[in-house]
Protein backbone atom coordinates (compact mmCIF):
# COMPACT_ATOMS: atom_id res chain seq x y z
CA UNK A 1 0.00 0.00 0.00
CA UNK A 2 1.34 3.69 -1.07
CA UNK A 3 1.41 6.14 2.04
CA UNK A 4 -0.64 9.53 0.64
CA UNK A 5 1.20 12.38 1.25
CA UNK A 6 -1.94 14.07 2.15
CA UNK A 7 -2.16 11.37 5.26
CA UNK A 8 -0.49 13.89 7.77
CA UNK A 9 -3.18 17.14 6.58
CA UNK A 10 -5.51 14.39 7.50
CA UNK A 11 -4.52 13.26 10.62
CA UNK A 12 -4.28 16.90 11.61
CA UNK A 13 -7.29 18.09 10.70
CA UNK A 14 -9.15 14.88 12.52
CA UNK A 15 -7.43 16.70 15.53
CA UNK A 16 -9.02 19.90 15.15
CA UNK A 17 -12.10 19.42 13.75
CA UNK A 18 -15.50 17.18 14.69
CA UNK A 19 -15.61 15.73 11.33
CA UNK A 20 -13.02 15.98 7.86
CA UNK A 21 -14.45 15.79 4.24
CA UNK A 22 -12.35 14.22 2.05
CA UNK A 23 -13.07 14.93 -1.48
CA UNK A 24 -12.17 13.73 -4.67
CA UNK A 25 -12.41 12.24 -8.05
CA UNK A 26 -13.62 8.58 -8.04
CA UNK A 27 -11.30 6.24 -7.71
CA UNK A 28 -7.99 8.76 -6.14
CA UNK A 29 -7.71 6.59 -3.21
CA UNK A 30 -10.08 8.51 -0.50
CA UNK A 31 -11.38 5.31 0.85
CA UNK A 32 -7.97 3.76 0.80
CA UNK A 33 -6.53 6.46 2.74
CA UNK A 34 -9.35 6.63 5.67
CA UNK A 35 -9.16 3.52 6.23
CA UNK A 36 -5.34 3.29 6.42
CA UNK A 37 -5.58 6.33 8.63
CA UNK A 38 -8.43 4.98 10.76
CA UNK A 39 -8.52 1.76 11.18
CA UNK A 40 -10.35 1.43 14.17
CA UNK A 41 -13.46 3.39 13.00
CA UNK A 42 -16.33 1.16 11.13
CA UNK A 43 -16.94 1.94 7.80
CA UNK A 44 -20.38 1.97 5.49
CA UNK A 45 -20.87 2.96 1.93
CA UNK A 46 -23.67 5.03 0.75
CA UNK A 47 -23.36 3.77 -2.71
CA UNK A 48 -24.79 0.41 -1.19
CA UNK A 49 -28.62 0.43 -1.76
CA UNK A 50 -29.80 -0.97 1.90
CA UNK A 51 -27.36 1.30 3.54
CA UNK A 52 -28.62 4.30 1.73
CA UNK A 53 -31.78 2.78 2.12
CA UNK A 54 -31.77 3.26 5.80
CA UNK A 55 -30.01 6.46 5.91
CA UNK A 56 -32.56 7.96 3.85
CA UNK A 57 -35.46 6.29 5.66
CA UNK A 58 -34.47 6.26 9.27
CA UNK A 59 -31.30 8.23 9.95
CA UNK A 60 -31.19 8.21 13.83
CA UNK A 61 -31.57 4.36 13.82
CA UNK A 62 -28.28 4.68 10.99
CA UNK A 63 -26.16 6.21 13.06
CA UNK A 64 -27.20 5.09 16.31
CA UNK A 65 -24.94 2.35 14.95
CA UNK A 66 -21.75 4.58 15.10
CA UNK A 67 -21.69 5.99 18.54
CA UNK A 68 -18.00 6.73 18.49
CA UNK A 69 -17.58 7.43 14.78
CA UNK A 70 -17.44 6.19 11.23
CA UNK A 71 -16.39 6.75 7.75
CA UNK A 72 -19.16 7.24 6.18
CA UNK A 73 -18.42 6.94 1.75
CA UNK A 74 -20.61 9.05 -0.97
CA UNK A 75 -22.04 10.80 1.65
CA UNK A 76 -23.73 13.08 -0.34
CA UNK A 77 -26.04 10.37 -1.43
CA UNK A 78 -27.73 10.79 1.99
CA UNK A 79 -28.35 14.28 2.86
CA UNK A 80 -30.89 13.67 5.20
CA UNK A 81 -27.83 12.30 7.25
CA UNK A 82 -26.21 15.98 8.17
CA UNK A 83 -28.93 17.25 10.38
CA UNK A 84 -28.71 14.41 11.85
CA UNK A 85 -25.03 14.22 11.96
CA UNK A 86 -24.67 18.37 13.53
CA UNK A 87 -26.99 17.07 16.52
CA UNK A 88 -24.23 14.54 16.99
CA UNK A 89 -21.26 16.85 17.00
CA UNK A 90 -22.82 19.73 19.07
CA UNK A 91 -23.23 16.90 21.80
CA UNK A 92 -20.63 15.24 21.79
CA UNK A 93 -16.62 17.17 22.06
CA UNK A 94 -14.43 14.54 20.30
CA UNK A 95 -12.79 15.30 17.56
CA UNK A 96 -12.45 13.30 14.20
CA UNK A 97 -15.41 11.64 14.88
CA UNK A 98 -16.69 10.84 11.81
CA UNK A 99 -14.54 11.25 7.91
CA UNK A 100 -17.41 12.48 5.13
CA UNK A 101 -15.85 11.07 1.55
CA UNK A 102 -17.72 12.15 -1.49
CA UNK A 103 -16.33 12.49 -5.28
CA UNK A 104 -19.49 15.06 -5.90
CA UNK A 105 -17.46 18.09 -4.32
CA UNK A 106 -20.38 20.60 -4.82
CA UNK A 107 -22.87 18.51 -3.57
CA UNK A 108 -20.96 17.61 -0.22
CA UNK A 109 -20.10 21.16 0.09
CA UNK A 110 -23.74 22.39 -0.17
CA UNK A 111 -25.12 20.01 2.46
CA UNK A 112 -22.04 20.68 4.64
CA UNK A 113 -22.54 24.90 4.63
CA UNK A 114 -25.89 24.37 5.34
CA UNK A 115 -25.73 22.15 8.24
CA UNK A 116 -21.85 21.55 9.54
CA UNK A 117 -20.49 24.92 8.85
CA UNK A 118 -17.34 25.23 11.38
CA UNK A 119 -17.56 21.36 12.57
CA UNK A 120 -15.51 19.83 9.45
CA UNK A 121 -12.34 20.47 7.85
CA UNK A 122 -11.67 19.82 4.07
CA UNK A 123 -8.75 17.81 2.33
CA UNK A 124 -9.09 17.16 -1.26
CA UNK A 125 -7.48 14.33 -2.64
CA UNK A 126 -6.31 13.90 -6.70
CA UNK A 127 -4.95 10.53 -7.76
CA UNK A 128 -1.00 9.99 -7.22
CA UNK A 129 1.45 12.37 -7.15
CA UNK A 130 4.83 12.22 -9.20
CA UNK A 131 6.13 11.49 -5.78
CA UNK A 132 3.96 9.01 -5.10
CA UNK A 133 4.24 7.31 -8.45
CA UNK A 134 7.38 6.99 -7.55
CA UNK A 135 6.87 4.97 -4.61
CA UNK A 136 5.25 1.86 -6.63
CA UNK A 137 8.27 1.55 -8.70
CA UNK A 138 6.43 2.77 -12.29
CA UNK A 139 9.12 3.96 -14.70
CA UNK A 140 9.31 7.59 -14.88
CA UNK A 141 8.92 8.47 -18.47
CA UNK A 142 7.39 11.55 -18.83
CA UNK A 143 5.33 10.75 -22.18
CA UNK A 144 4.12 6.94 -20.59
CA UNK A 145 2.99 8.93 -17.11
CA UNK A 146 1.18 11.60 -19.04
CA UNK A 147 -0.98 8.94 -21.34
CA UNK A 148 -1.44 6.64 -18.11
CA UNK A 149 -2.22 9.52 -15.97
CA UNK A 150 -2.09 8.68 -11.99
CA UNK A 151 -5.35 6.54 -11.17
CA UNK A 152 -3.99 4.33 -8.44
CA UNK A 153 -5.77 1.70 -10.41
CA UNK A 154 -3.72 2.50 -13.39
CA UNK A 155 -0.33 2.92 -12.10
CA UNK A 156 -0.60 0.71 -8.71
CA UNK A 157 -2.69 -1.57 -9.89
CA UNK A 158 -1.20 -2.14 -13.55
CA UNK A 159 -4.52 -1.78 -14.89
CA UNK A 160 -4.75 -1.19 -18.81
CA UNK A 161 -5.47 2.28 -19.52
CA UNK A 162 -6.95 2.00 -22.72
CA UNK A 163 -9.54 -0.54 -21.08
CA UNK A 164 -9.86 0.89 -17.98
CA UNK A 165 -10.50 4.48 -19.20
CA UNK A 166 -13.50 3.84 -20.85
CA UNK A 167 -15.52 1.92 -18.17
CA UNK A 168 -14.38 5.23 -16.24
CA UNK A 169 -15.82 7.21 -18.18
CA UNK A 170 -19.05 4.98 -19.30
CA UNK A 171 -19.42 4.67 -15.18
CA UNK A 172 -19.08 8.64 -14.44
CA UNK A 173 -21.74 9.59 -17.29
CA UNK A 174 -24.21 6.95 -17.21
CA UNK A 175 -24.15 7.17 -13.10
CA UNK A 176 -22.64 9.96 -11.37
CA UNK A 177 -23.82 12.58 -14.36
CA UNK A 178 -27.46 11.79 -13.74
CA UNK A 179 -26.76 11.61 -9.35
CA UNK A 180 -25.50 15.09 -9.82
CA UNK A 181 -27.58 17.12 -12.40
CA UNK A 182 -30.95 16.25 -14.41
CA UNK A 183 -28.60 16.08 -17.66
CA UNK A 184 -30.91 15.73 -20.72
CA UNK A 185 -28.94 14.11 -22.83
CA UNK A 186 -25.98 12.09 -22.05
CA UNK A 187 -24.80 11.83 -25.47
CA UNK A 188 -24.30 15.75 -25.52
CA UNK A 189 -22.71 16.16 -22.18
CA UNK A 190 -20.52 13.20 -23.68
CA UNK A 191 -19.52 15.27 -26.46
CA UNK A 192 -18.81 18.18 -24.32
CA UNK A 193 -15.99 15.88 -22.58
CA UNK A 194 -14.73 14.87 -25.90
CA UNK A 195 -14.56 18.74 -27.06
CA UNK A 196 -12.94 19.97 -23.96
CA UNK A 197 -9.70 17.36 -24.07
CA UNK A 198 -9.61 19.06 -27.13
CA UNK A 199 -9.60 22.34 -25.30
CA UNK A 200 -6.96 21.53 -23.14
CA UNK A 201 -4.68 24.70 -22.48
CA UNK A 202 -6.74 26.77 -24.28
CA UNK A 203 -8.70 29.90 -22.84
CA UNK A 204 -12.57 29.25 -22.19
CA UNK A 205 -14.79 30.10 -24.99
CA UNK A 206 -18.13 29.22 -23.67
CA UNK A 207 -20.02 30.75 -26.54
CA UNK A 208 -17.50 28.23 -29.13
CA UNK A 209 -18.26 25.59 -27.00
CA UNK A 210 -22.06 25.73 -27.42
CA UNK A 211 -21.88 26.04 -30.79
CA UNK A 212 -20.23 22.77 -31.26
CA UNK A 213 -22.27 21.22 -28.61
CA UNK A 214 -25.64 22.61 -30.30
CA UNK A 215 -26.35 23.63 -26.72
CA UNK A 216 -26.91 27.25 -25.38
CA UNK A 217 -24.76 29.14 -23.42
CA UNK A 218 -26.52 28.73 -20.02
CA UNK A 219 -26.29 25.00 -20.73
CA UNK A 220 -23.04 24.70 -21.54
CA UNK A 221 -22.35 26.71 -18.27
CA UNK A 222 -24.04 24.39 -16.09
CA UNK A 223 -22.56 21.53 -17.51
CA UNK A 224 -19.24 22.16 -17.08
CA UNK A 225 -19.91 23.20 -13.40
CA UNK A 226 -20.44 19.70 -13.32
CA UNK A 227 -17.24 18.69 -14.66
CA UNK A 228 -15.66 20.96 -12.25
CA UNK A 229 -17.76 19.51 -8.95
CA UNK A 230 -17.02 16.24 -10.15
CA UNK A 231 -12.97 16.85 -10.67
CA UNK A 232 -12.94 15.74 -14.26
CA UNK A 233 -12.16 19.44 -15.14
CA UNK A 234 -10.51 22.36 -13.56
CA UNK A 235 -10.38 26.12 -14.44
CA UNK A 236 -7.10 28.07 -14.44
CA UNK A 237 -8.13 31.85 -13.51
CA UNK A 238 -6.14 34.87 -14.83
CA UNK A 239 -4.22 37.15 -12.73
CA UNK A 240 -5.06 40.55 -13.67
CA UNK A 241 -4.34 41.85 -10.74
CA UNK A 242 -2.76 45.85 -10.93
CA UNK A 243 -2.79 46.20 -14.52
CA UNK A 244 -4.74 47.78 -17.05
CA UNK A 245 -8.00 46.97 -18.68
CA UNK A 246 -6.02 45.00 -21.76
CA UNK A 247 -5.49 42.04 -19.60
CA UNK A 248 -7.34 38.91 -20.73
CA UNK A 249 -9.51 37.92 -18.26
CA UNK A 250 -11.34 33.75 -19.22
CA UNK A 251 -10.04 31.13 -17.37
CA UNK A 252 -8.38 28.23 -19.33
CA UNK A 253 -9.10 24.64 -19.18
CA UNK A 254 -7.38 21.65 -18.02
CA UNK A 255 -8.32 17.82 -16.78
CA UNK A 256 -7.26 16.67 -13.40
CA UNK A 257 -5.38 14.42 -15.04
CA UNK A 258 -3.99 13.71 -18.28
CA UNK A 259 -4.20 10.23 -18.94
CA UNK A 260 -8.14 10.68 -19.15
CA UNK A 261 -7.16 13.59 -21.26
CA UNK A 262 -5.17 11.48 -23.86
CA UNK A 263 -7.81 8.66 -24.04
CA UNK A 264 -10.68 11.27 -24.87
CA UNK A 265 -8.15 12.58 -27.57
CA UNK A 266 -7.91 9.42 -28.82
CA UNK A 267 -4.41 8.44 -28.13
CA UNK A 268 -4.17 4.81 -28.17
CA UNK A 269 -0.42 4.35 -26.73
CA UNK A 270 2.51 7.00 -25.34
CA UNK A 271 4.63 6.44 -28.37
CA UNK A 272 1.88 8.76 -30.23
CA UNK A 273 2.61 11.89 -27.76
CA UNK A 274 6.03 12.10 -29.78
CA UNK A 275 4.99 14.31 -32.31
CA UNK A 276 0.91 14.91 -31.06
CA UNK A 277 -0.25 18.45 -32.04
CA UNK A 278 -1.28 18.00 -27.96
CA UNK A 279 1.78 17.01 -26.54
CA UNK A 280 2.68 20.64 -25.55
CA UNK A 281 -0.93 21.08 -24.30
CA UNK A 282 -0.51 17.70 -22.28
CA UNK A 283 2.72 18.20 -20.67
CA UNK A 284 1.39 21.97 -19.18
CA UNK A 285 -1.42 20.03 -18.04
CA UNK A 286 0.62 17.52 -15.97
CA UNK A 287 2.72 20.16 -15.11
CA UNK A 288 0.00 22.22 -13.92
CA UNK A 289 -2.00 19.41 -12.09
CA UNK A 290 1.25 17.98 -10.51
CA UNK A 291 1.97 21.68 -9.10
CA UNK A 292 -1.87 21.46 -7.57
CA UNK A 293 -1.75 17.64 -5.75
CA UNK A 294 0.92 19.37 -4.01
CA UNK A 295 -1.00 21.99 -2.78
CA UNK A 296 -3.67 19.68 -2.14
CA UNK A 297 -1.72 17.26 -0.33
CA UNK A 298 -0.54 20.42 2.50
CA UNK A 299 -4.54 21.34 3.18
CA UNK A 300 -3.68 24.40 0.85
CA UNK A 301 -6.16 26.06 -1.79
CA UNK A 302 -4.48 26.42 -5.06
CA UNK A 303 -2.13 29.53 -5.65
CA UNK A 304 -1.96 29.10 -9.79
CA UNK A 305 -3.01 31.83 -12.03
CA UNK A 306 -1.57 32.14 -15.75
CA UNK A 307 -1.70 35.84 -17.17
CA UNK A 308 -2.18 36.97 -20.90
CA UNK A 309 -2.34 40.54 -22.08
CA UNK A 310 -4.36 41.21 -25.56
CA UNK A 311 -1.29 41.82 -27.61
CA UNK A 312 -0.64 37.75 -27.01
CA UNK A 313 2.52 37.94 -24.26
CA UNK A 314 1.20 35.36 -22.20
CA UNK A 315 3.17 33.29 -19.45
CA UNK A 316 1.82 29.75 -18.39
CA UNK A 317 1.94 30.10 -14.48
CA UNK A 318 1.80 32.49 -12.16
CA UNK A 319 2.42 30.99 -8.46
CA UNK A 320 1.10 33.97 -6.41
CA UNK A 321 2.79 33.48 -2.81
CA UNK A 322 1.17 36.86 -1.40
CA UNK A 323 4.18 39.24 -1.73
CA UNK A 324 5.87 37.49 -4.23
CA UNK A 325 4.73 36.61 -7.82
CA UNK A 326 6.67 33.36 -9.35
CA UNK A 327 6.46 33.52 -13.58
CA UNK A 328 6.64 30.02 -14.71
CA UNK A 329 7.09 28.49 -18.28
CA UNK A 330 6.62 25.60 -19.30
CA UNK A 331 7.88 23.99 -22.40
CA UNK A 332 7.79 20.52 -23.90
CA UNK A 333 11.00 20.61 -25.55
CA UNK A 334 14.14 19.07 -24.84
CA UNK A 335 16.83 22.05 -25.91
CA UNK A 336 16.78 25.18 -24.17
CA UNK A 337 16.49 28.38 -26.80
CA UNK A 338 16.38 31.89 -26.37
CA UNK A 339 12.74 31.71 -26.74
CA UNK A 340 12.10 29.87 -23.77
CA UNK A 341 12.65 33.44 -21.70
CA UNK A 342 10.95 35.83 -24.00
CA UNK A 343 7.57 35.88 -21.64
CA UNK A 344 9.40 35.97 -18.44
CA UNK A 345 11.57 38.46 -19.71
CA UNK A 346 7.96 40.33 -20.77
CA UNK A 347 6.88 40.00 -17.66
CA UNK A 348 10.26 41.48 -15.91
CA UNK A 349 9.68 44.85 -17.90
CA UNK A 350 6.11 44.97 -16.69
CA UNK A 351 6.79 44.07 -13.14
CA UNK A 352 10.05 45.14 -12.80
CA UNK A 353 10.74 41.80 -10.74
CA UNK A 354 13.34 39.89 -11.43
CA UNK A 355 13.58 36.00 -11.48
CA UNK A 356 11.73 33.23 -12.87
CA UNK A 357 10.98 29.53 -14.17
CA UNK A 358 11.71 27.22 -16.89
CA UNK A 359 10.70 23.65 -16.59
CA UNK A 360 11.36 21.58 -20.08
CA UNK A 361 11.39 18.40 -20.58
CA UNK A 362 15.07 18.23 -20.99
CA UNK A 363 17.67 16.13 -18.86
CA UNK A 364 19.32 18.83 -17.12
CA UNK A 365 18.88 20.96 -14.12
CA UNK A 366 19.71 23.64 -12.07
CA UNK A 367 21.05 26.01 -14.84
CA UNK A 368 20.44 29.68 -14.81
CA UNK A 369 19.82 31.52 -18.17
CA UNK A 370 19.44 35.64 -17.65
CA UNK A 371 17.99 35.98 -14.17
CA UNK A 372 15.83 32.86 -14.45
CA UNK A 373 16.36 29.27 -13.59
CA UNK A 374 16.23 26.02 -16.03
CA UNK A 375 14.60 22.96 -14.35
CA UNK A 376 13.81 19.27 -15.65
CA UNK A 377 10.06 18.94 -15.57
CA UNK A 378 10.44 15.73 -12.95
CA UNK A 379 11.88 18.66 -10.25
CA UNK A 380 8.18 19.52 -10.38
CA UNK A 381 7.40 17.42 -7.22
CA UNK A 382 8.95 19.81 -5.31
CA UNK A 383 7.39 22.82 -6.68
Amino acid sequence: MIRRKAEKVLRELASQFKAVALTGPRQSGKTTLAKMVFPRKPYVSLENPDERNLALNDPRQFLSRFPTGAILDEVQRAPELFSYLQQIMDESKSKGQFILTGSNNFALQENISQTLAGRVGYLELLPFSLSETEKTGTALKLDELIFCGSYPAVIYEKANPRLWFPSYIRTYVERDVRQIKNISSLTLFQRLLYLCAGRVGQELNLSSLANDVGLDYKTIQSWLGVLQSSYIIFLLPPYYKNFNKRIIKSPKLYFYDTGLASYLLGISNAKQLFNHSSKGALFENFVLAEMLKNRYNKGERSNLYYFRDSTGNEVDIIIDEGKNLIPVELKAGETISGDYFKNLHYWEALTGKKGGLVVYTGKESNIRQHNFAVENWIKVKNL
